[in-house]
């Protein structure tokens, strides 16, 4: 299984995600940090990604690998994350074929309701369980 981990800014949300990813799955399970910017990459390779690559052009073809694909909910609304998210980027993964997995943080301007707030590591560890119940599928 191929799972892609997207996050932009300070890589601080990827980075938990790959930590939380590496202390509860299978080494056999690749984790592809994919990064808006190069230091968002560095964080999730320093958090133990399999692999990682960073910008436009390397989201775009990288995501159409992932069986998962596991972010911010920003990772599909264009302009966001301060702009790191470009239109092309929130279009790939939306239109990815892998099965997303986006996690409710709000975005400046933006704000999801009819969901109950969960601390972080919460979303991350709800977001694992449904890639362990497709593993053991």
């Amino acid at each position: 299984m191929i799972i892609a981990v997207i996050d932009g800014m300070g890589g601080g949300i990827g980075a938990q995600i790959v930590t939380q990813l590496r202390q509860e799955l299978p080494l056999e399970v690749e984790v592809l940090a994919l990064g808006a910017n190069a230091v968002a990459t560095q964080r999730m390779m320093q958090a133990r990604a399999s692999r990682g690559a960073s910008g436009e052009n390397a989201i775009r073809i990288s995501v159409v690998e992932a069986d998962v694909i596991l972010a911010p909910v920003s990772a599909v609304v264009p302009n966001s994350m301060m702009g790191e998210i470009t239109p092309a980027i929130a279009a790939a993964v939306a239109s990815a074929p892998g099965r997303k997995l986006l996690l409710p943080i709000n975005q400046p301007g933006f704000e999801i309701v009819g969901i109950e707030w969960k601390a972080l590591t919460k979303q991350i560890a709800a977001a694992i369980e449904i890639i362990r119940q497709m593993l053991d599928s």
